[in-house]
């Protein structure tokens, strides 16, 4: 019996159950659990008086605090764990060696401390895993008695996602929110939809109806949260309020933030905000700091563990993060001896540390906290763009161009009367080289190998000058802050909390600046931020050496706390130090920071476009890259970027700003534009040191050439030195009388081929009845100027000598230069494909890296002209036999042809595979092109578009859906590109949103968001009003029209309209079938399309395209049949699929005749006898 009870107890509705039975129920919801845990039983039946109390475990309750409570009693300092409660249990004593004081402890003493710490450090990973599970985990530890729930369900469209929403949901209710005393639900999307009027009192029929409500949920469009907050915070019961949103908010967070805090003046109310799967950066940020302006609670929630963050985790990694360090400071500081006591220097032990951050145990530079040292520059410093103006190789007169100019003269043409057409100058041939100019024309140049000579010595010093700058900017305070040139300076440092475990680089950098550096300076003022900004001076200071010691100290003083304001901090140093900036010259902002701020990117180069534009104010970044892994210690800024995202955003703040780039880390420098400078100057002199030994060897080349010509007698040089390749004529036969001296000279001096070979053709015959050529006729002659006509084909370069024989009249050659042969068959090209998706368009894309553009088509590699099987007719044999080779190589038939397969076995395996990366990167860029926001609209291409959408009454079922995917095109790709644009519906009239082009903002967006989210169907289709007003926009370069069938009026009307207005300004067209149809209609656009240079994109097959590539990419491409992509009608889709079909078929021959080549290796070898 009492085993039945308690299963029955455990259900959620069991209150009646348990009234019946005689259990009197208890509200003990102050000590977390919920009603039915705690319970007395009167009576059991008739003969029972038993007495059964369920009571939390005092852990349990403990753990139920929130972190910031549960540390008031297990933090370091309330069980007396620091530094300074060590030092209290040591001993003061005297070396008598030095006389310095030193504190000992016994071995017992620093060993207990050092065990408890490492207990400490594993209770608080336990507490981290507690936190890490069940629901604590999606939605963190909620806190309060009466606790309002606001649901966001604005972005779960996707059913397998709301379906885990709604779980971790019911989760929620089940192991949290039910041992609460009152629950208040609320969801919203662009609209609110509240559960109840008023809170309601926790029991089991308020929790079934929490439940019913959490499976009915349904998804919305927008994210209204503010309207959310209006309605919530009327409830005066509610002291906890837990917002869950999974998408960014539509209101600001500044806004949010001001309404939030005025209505909870005077108010005990907990806010716990939670994002829920949110992968929008935006959505995180403005949840977090929204929280942290309200003193309220976070928590992120990612299924993928990439944004996870709590502020209960971070405290505890923090807490714990402290007690390592303080560990291995012990381990580090204590010197153990002999005889079991620990002695160190109390100078190395102060109590200072126990109240200090974490990052005070890290290891300090020496003499860190003692006065600068300061020392004026004995440079006056400049940037590499004006060192260059003095330094540089144009500047000193080392351009190569410079140094050619007076021996370079153009090529002259001339018309010559007397051959009556123009004569182009030849000296180049003689006397000069040809060499080609910085403009891509071609001069004749002299050279003159003393003064080239000098120049590369020259060009050589310079380049060992630049090494030395690069040096010098490459040390000291240079190699952090770069070359500080302005007169007027504001430093900025970041102190956001992100960097507290690095802080002592950050005071170091600023100490080698205020040392180095600024002695030398007019006016100064350093100006630290986090999320508020302070300054160190209210302006401008003197650069005097008692305001940069007092600077220092101040810096010494500094915490890191809150996120990155930078906006406020740069406002901060314009406003007020720089309020006169268009009374003074040579100003400066040097930026030290280790991350993105908080604000957009383009909203701060906005900014800085604006206040530096025509004044002599620039802004520099200083970029501090830590190598340590941003997770080590759970600190997780407000706007999050990995390395080189920050770098690419402070790029184009400085572009901006027109000021310079510095980027280093731990390692050295990454990235400096100075250095860059110099770089490419160090660049430019190779390239002209590598063109001028070019001009030399060119040079040595000819004269080599030359002095072998001039031993050649003129009229035989074309049977010496051959350039063509010529049939041999037959030679006039000389009187044998004649040749018989020189006969026996060649017989007895054979060593002497050359000399022999000159001296025998340098004989001319002796007799009148030598053998003269006949005379060519006048046909002959004819055909002879007709081949001139021809630009004759250009023959390998071959040289022989020509020599008689001992036997007769016998003519006899012999090779001293052979023909380099030339290799036809081609070789296997190594393929590398771009892995990040370019922002084009298929046609655009194929044309780079097409496999006919990639050199990778089957037929062209492997079957040139010598693979034709050769037959010919034997007369004798009355047939046709083919050639000897034909029986070496196997044959294959190819479209009709018979060839012969010449490739190995080796050569097709690597033309497998890289026919198979090439065909994984198509369906890579097919899946691309089915996700997102493209697998309705496709690729957005231009930079101002306009997109026309049909809203008659034919698209009244798919209306949700389109202004769903409306709102992922707009931030997708029309707010990550920042693409002008203008939206425009049609029915039987049109509306436009604006009235002109609009730049991609948060603003603009979240207003456009809203205001598709108001679409109706009705009414008919006009397209020919929407393209008209469309085509009116000034500055339009694109369309992008979405119907679902055919305009209500004449197609060719529309075609001919289109056609008239674009005459004034070429803008395409592109058509977006949806849920059509209807063959005709699907025509009409494409014609639209394509006579505007459009595209035309049909969405249709999109789920079968996913599957295929998903298993193309997974089960591999060895079928050709299976699987394949459905049809696709739209352009980019239909020409990538094309062109994946073309390359299997491709695959499937050259697997074919690898296994054709393996068997034809196996017959080889038995017929051979091996």
């Amino acid at each position: 019996m009492d085993t039945h009870i308690r299963k029955m107890a455990q259900l959620l509705d069991n209150d009646h159950f348990l009234e019946k039975v005689g259990v009197t129920t208890k509200s003990s919801l102050q000590g977390d659990h919920p009603p039915w845990q705690d319970f007395t039983m009167s009576h059991l039946g008739p003969d029972n008086g038993l007495l059964l109390s369920v009571q939390m475990k005092k852990m349990q309750s403990e753990k139920v605090q929130t972190t910031e409570e549960w540390l008031r009693n297990h933090s370091l300092e309330s069980l007396q764990l620091t530094l300074e409660h060590l030092i209290n249990e040591g001993n003061i004593i005297l070396n008598s060696r030095n006389s310095v004081e030193e504190i000992e402890f016994t071995e017992e003493t620093v060993t207990n401390f050092e065990s408890r710490l490492s207990e400490v450090i594993d209770l608080y990973q336990q507490r981290i895993q507690w936190l890490l599970q069940d629901s604590r985990k999606v939605f963190g530890l909620i806190k309060g008695t009466k606790v309002g729930l606001v649901v966001d369900v604005s972005d779960m469209s996707y059913r397998p996602r709301l379906l885990d929403f709604q779980k971790d949901l019911l989760c929620l209710i089940d192991e949290q929110l039910c041992y609460k005393k009152q629950l208040y639900c609320l969801s919203f999307s662009t609209e609110i939809s509240p559960l109840w009027e008023s809170p309601k009192n926790i029991n089991v029929h308020v929790l079934h109806e929490a439940r019913q409500w959490i499976q009915q949920l349904e998804p919305g469009r927008g994210c209204n949260l503010l309207k959310a907050l209006k309605h919530v915070l009327t409830m005066k019961e509610l002291n906890s309020l837990v917002l869950i949103v999974g998408s960014c908010p539509d209101q600001s967070l500044e806004i949010l933030s001001d309404y939030t805090q005025q209505c909870m003046l005077g108010r005990k109310l907990q806010i716990h905000a939670v994002t829920y799967d949110c992968r929008n950066p935006a959505s995180l940020a403005v949840l977090k700091n929204l929280a942290e302006a309200v003193r309220g609670r976070y928590h992120c929630y990612s299924s993928n563990r990439e944004n996870f963050d709590s502020s209960d985790v971070h405290l505890l990694l923090q807490e714990s993060q402290k007690a390592k360090d303080l560990l291995k400071s012990i381990k580090q500081t204590f010197q153990r001896r002999i005889c079991g006591s620990l002695i160190s220097r109390i100078a190395d032990v102060s109590t200072e540390f126990a109240n200090t951050a974490p990052s005070s145990f890290l290891p300090k530079p020496p003499n860190h906290k003692g006065p600068l040292v300061i020392r004026t520059p004995c440079v006056l410093a400049k940037t590499s763009t004006d060192w260059l103006k003095t330094n540089g190789l144009k500047a000193k007169k080392l351009n190569l161009y410079q140094v050619l100019a007076p021996n370079a003269f153009s090529p002259v043409e001339e018309f010559v009367p007397i051959l009556k057409k123009t004569v182009s100058s030849t000296l180049h041939q003689k006397a000069m080289m040809q060499f080609q100019w910085y403009d891509g024309t071609v001069k004749n140049i002299h050279v003159d190998l003393p003064e080239l000579y000098n120049y590369q010595k020259l060009l050589a010093k310079m380049v060992r000058l630049y090494e030395k700058r690069i040096d010098w900017l490459s040390v000291a305070s240079r190699r952090i802050w770069g070359s500080v040139c302005e007169r007027r300076v504001v430093i900025l440092v970041d102190i956001s909390v992100t960097n507290s475990m690095y802080f002592i680089h950050i005071q170091h950098s600023l100490r080698l600046l205020l040392e180095e550096q600024m002695s030398n300076k007019d006016y100064f003022n350093i100006i630290a931020f986090g999320s508020d900004v302070v300054p160190w001076q209210l302006e401008l200071v003197p650069s005097q050496p008692e305001n940069l010691q007092n600077a220092w100290r101040w810096v010494l003083n500094l915490q890191c706390k809150g996120s990155r304001n930078f906006m406020s901090a740069l406002r901060r140093a314009v406003e007020v130090d720089f309020k006169d900036k268009d009374k003074h010259k040579s100003q400066g902002l040097y930026l030290l920071t280790t991350g993105i701020p908080d604000q957009e990117t383009h909203t701060v180069s906005a900014y800085v476009a604006e206040v530096c534009g025509g004044f002599d104010l620039q802004l520099h970044v200083c970029l501090f890259s830590v190598m340590e892994d941003i997770d080590s210690n759970r600190i997780m800024p407000a706007c999050y970027a990995n390395p080189a995202e920050t770098a690419i955003a402070f790029k184009e703040i400085v572009q901006a700003a027109n000021g310079r780039f510095h980027w280093f880390g731990e390692a050295g420098i990454f990235e400096s534009d100075d250095i860059t400078l110099i770089v490419s100057e160090m660049e430019k002199a190779n390239s002209y040191s590598q063109k001028c030994a070019f001009l030399v060897e060119s040079l040595k080349q000819r004269s080599v050439n030359q002095s072998v010509n001039r031993f050649t007698p003129d009229g035989d040089s074309n049977v010496l030195m051959k350039k063509e390749k010529k049939r041999p004529q037959k030679l006039p036969s000389p009187k044998p009388t004649a040749l018989s001296r020189a006969r026996m000279y060649i017989k007895d001096n054979h060593g002497a081929e050359r000399s022999a070979s000159v001296r025998v053709l340098a004989w001319r015959p002796t007799s009148a009845k030598a053998e003269i050529p006949p005379a060519q006729t006048m046909k002959e002659w004819s055909q002879t100027e007709n081949k001139r006509k021809h630009k004759p084909r250009k023959q390998p370069e071959v040289s022989v000598s020509v020599f008689y024989t001992d036997k007769g009249r016998n003519v006899g050659t012999v090779y001293r230069k052979y023909p380099e042969i030339m290799c036809v068959r081609k070789s296997v090209p190594s393929v590398t494909l771009p892995k990040k998706e370019e922002i084009c368009s298929s046609k655009e894309w194929l044309t780079k890296y097409s496999i006919k553009q990639l050199k990778l088509e089957l037929p062209r590699l492997m079957f040139g002209p010598g693979c034709t099987h050769q037959k010919k007719t034997v007369e004798s044999l009355h047939k046709e036999v083919s050639a000897k080779y034909c029986t070496v190589f196997p044959s294959v038939e190819i479209n009709g042809v018979v060839k012969h397969l010449q490739f190995q076995s080796k050569e097709l395996e690597i033309y497998t595979e890289q026919l198979e990366k090439v065909l994984q990167r198509y369906i890579q860029r097919i899946q691309w092109l089915l996700s997102g926001s493209r697998r309705l609209f496709g690729t957005i291409l231009e930079a101002n578009v306009c997109v026309l959408i049909d809203t008659s009454g034919s698209m009244d079922p798919y209306l949700p859906h389109i202004t769903k995917e409306l709102t992922s095109l707009i931030w997708e790709q029309l707010r990550k590109n920042e693409v002008r644009f203008n939206l425009l519906r049609f029915a039987e009239n049109t509306e436009s949103w604006k009235e002109c082009l609009i730049e991609a903002t948060d603003e603009t967006c979240h207003d456009a968001v809203r205001w598709v989210s108001k679409f109706h169907a009705h009414g008919n289709t006009c397209i020919l009003t929407a393209l008209q007003k469309a085509l009116s926009f000034q500055g339009i370069e694109a369309l992008y029209v979405l119907t679902d069938g055919k305009p209500d009026t004449s197609c060719s009307l529309i075609l001919k309209e289109v056609e008239r207005l674009r005459k004034k300004q070429d803008i395409k067209i592109h058509t977006i079938s949806f849920s059509c149809t209807d063959r005709e209609a699907n025509e009409f656009l494409k014609k639209l399309a394509s006579q505007t240079g459009g595209r035309f994109h049909c969405s249709f097959g999109d789920v079968d395209g996913q599957l295929a590539a998903h298993r193309m990419l997974t089960e591999g491409l060895d079928d050709e049949d299976d699987p394949v992509f459905p049809y696709f009608e739209g352009d980019d889709l239909k020409k990538l699929t094309q062109e994946v079909a073309k390359g299997r078929s491709f695959l499937k021959q050259a697997k074919s005749f690898r296994l054709l080549l393996q068997k034809w290796n196996i017959n080889q070898k038995d017929n051979s006898g091996f």
